[in-house]
């Protein structure tokens, strides 16, 4: 397909002036010269140069490397050459190679190794490219060196470049973890980071760390030393030398959390009742009142290019679903009382709608009102299934995978999940072999059942006290200048407005949020109190917010409902400057998110 002016794609030509083909290479002939894909003239040869690039708005057409050289970073393609060229802008800078690297985990991550003068900064290079790309496609390392290593014919040779972490430690030898809790932190920090080496002294956040990030290094770290450090501390105490020493402190205080496990729940029934976690039952809750049971439904699209074997797919499908349990999961209600009910064996058999016989024209529009229809038929809890999967094939080689799924089973992280089971078991079954997933040690319902049993006595009563306090008192409704009064009762009527940020102002953000100890999320917050404020003129503002909730690590590779609404409540009053107002905010999420 003809890409439109600024996409990124193949750059094919089309002469009378083309050689006739590869000497003696027959095989590489047929697949590089081919019939012109616009006609069915097989006289009419166009020839696939393998180089990439896009065609700008004055009709020229940038070059941006090979097809060979683009890389995936978690999911995302990315053309390294792009990066290359504007780090070879940056004054200063010499010679310059981006590559991509494997972390400990196994997971690919991008690094920048430049030659540039003894003036080059680090924070330089990084802040040049945040402006100008978008974060999938910033190195998550940068290694300075005197020259890149290359072949005798001057390639690059990519074997004989150091690893980060090499570096690091050949760079300063004191900045090595001199203590155990040190070294256990740097490894949970490479784990989290997808780095090989940090130094002791490395600000968390300075290395690509974000709040999200942060929680699963929380857990790791409750889940080793057995004791708790908070988010409020690694903001305060960025660096492994800092949060170690509040790991020591907490140690040596015998402050161990009495935390429970989370085990496998025994199931000596088929279809044994379980309870709901305290997330489910708020959907459960929400379902039974609701007028629109499509409110919570959790609908997706997906657009599949080239061949595509259907068995491979409904055997990925069909795996995963016998992997989580969640997606084979009812509610009932009995006793007065809400359960969820795992149903042991579940079919799965993958829908095939064919819209090939339908008019070119007409077969995107038809494709669109289905994906519509399925994203607005509600969900039955009671019976389930909570999960409806559909294939539309548009053409041979062009299919549209439609899905849908009750939020009461799934969040955005389980979405992460279940597109990176899918790659890795189609891949498998592709090439005729065993799926490699390991088992799940625990489930959605194991982790329901843990929750019921931690959160109760002095644990309840602390959290409950927290949140007591910060709702006390009357919370005014916001009265926003509308031109149509608040409804009595919400309509789920409305829409979403998006739109985007300057990357100069995101950038002196990210900078503001360092030397304020803050996330870039909480600069916002606090600027939409602003806003909120200037149109109200109230000075009790009060924000709600998802956060993933997943703190303990037996729930990363889970699909479920984990996710959790903060209320995030901020005192406007007094004549506050924006970094006083920032500081109270900061307070209020770390509290909150405690």
């Amino acid at each position: 397909r003809a890409c439109p002016p600024g996409a990124i794609g193949e750059i094919y030509i089309r002469t009378p002036y083309r050689s006739l083909g590869y000497y003696k290479q027959p095989e590489l002939t047929s697949e590089v010269f081919i019939t012109n894909p616009f006609n069915n003239d097989p006289a009419d040869i166009v020839y696939k140069t393998g180089d990439l690039g896009r065609m700008l708005e004055d009709g020229n057409i940038e070059l941006l490397g090979r097809r060979d050289q683009q890389v995936k970073i978690r999911g995302v393609r990315v053309e390294l050459e792009e990066i290359n060229n504007l780090l070879r802008s940056v004054a200063g800078v010499k010679d310059v190679a981006v590559v991509d690297q494997k972390d400990a985990g196994g997971g690919n991550y991008l690094c920048a190794y430049v030659v540039g003068n003894g003036e080059l900064k680090l924070n330089v290079l990084r802040e040049h490219l945040q402006e100008r790309l978008p974060n999938s496609m910033v190195p998550s390392a940068f290694v300075i060196m005197e020259k890149l290593p290359r072949t005798i014919s001057g390639k690059l040779d990519r074997r004989a470049l150091p690893s980060p972490g090499q570096m690091l430690a050949n760079k300063s030898k004191s900045a090595a973890p001199l203590t155990a809790v040190e070294e256990v932190l740097a490894n949970i920090w490479c784990r989290v980071l997808g780095l090989e080496q940090v130094g002791v002294h490395d600000s968390f956040f300075e290395l690509g760390g974000h709040s999200l990030l942060a929680t699963q290094v929380l857990g790791r770290i409750r889940d080793v030393f057995h004791t708790e450090v908070t988010l409020r501390q690694l903001f305060e105490a960025p660096t492994v030398f800092g949060l170690a020493q509040a790991v020591e402190l907490a140690m040596q205080a015998g402050d161990e959390l009495p935390t429970l496990p989370i085990k496998r729940v025994s199931r000596e029934e088929p279809q044994e009742r379980l309870p709901l976690s305290y997330a489910q039952q708020r959907l459960w809750f929400i379902d039974e009142m609701a007028i629109n049971k499509a409110a919570y439904n959790v609908p997706g699209a997906v657009g599949l290019q080239g061949v595509l074997n259907v068995t491979a797919l409904e055997q990925t499908l069909g795996e995963i679903i016998r992997r989580h349990e969640t997606l084979r999961t009812v509610f009932v209600f009995e006793d007065g009382q809400p359960f969820q009910v795992v149903t042991p064996n579940w079919e799965f058999k993958l829908p095939l709608v064919e819209l090939s016989d339908l008019p070119a024209g007409e077969r995107e529009n038809v494709a669109a009102r289905l994906a519509f229809e399925e994203a607005e038929r509600p969900f039955d809890l009671r019976t389930g299934p909570l999960l409806r999967v559909c294939l539309l094939r548009l053409a041979e080689q062009e299919h549209h995978l439609l899905f849908d799924m009750h939020h009461i089973i799934s969040d955005d992280w389980s979405l992460g999940v279940l597109v990176r089971e899918i790659g890795e078991l189609y891949r498998a079954y592709m090439q005729g072999q065993p799926a490699e997933l390991p088992e799940l040690a625990v489930q959605y319902g194991d982790y329901a059942q843990w929750q019921r049993e931690w959160m109760n006595g002095e644990v309840l009563s602390s959290e409950l006290a927290y949140w007591k306090q910060q709702l006390a008192g009357t919370i005014a409704v916001l009265e926003l200048p509308t031109d149509r009064p608040r409804p009595p009762v919400h309509s789920g009527r409305g829409a979403s407005y998006a739109f985007s940020i300057d990357r100069q102002v995101m950038t002196a953000l990210k900078r503001l949020g360092r030397q304020e100890g803050a996330t870039v999320f909480m600069l916002l917050l606090a600027a939409f109190d602003i806003l909120f404020h200037r149109y109200t003129g109230q000075t009790d503002i009060v924000v709600g917010t998802p956060i993933a909730n997943r703190t303990r690590s037996e729930t990363n590779d889970l699909i479920g409902f984990f996710v959790n609404t903060l209320v995030l409540r901020t005192d406007m009053s007094g004549d506050l400057t924006f970094l006083e107002l920032l500081r109270r905010v900061r307070e209020i999420a770390l509290g909150a998110y405690a």
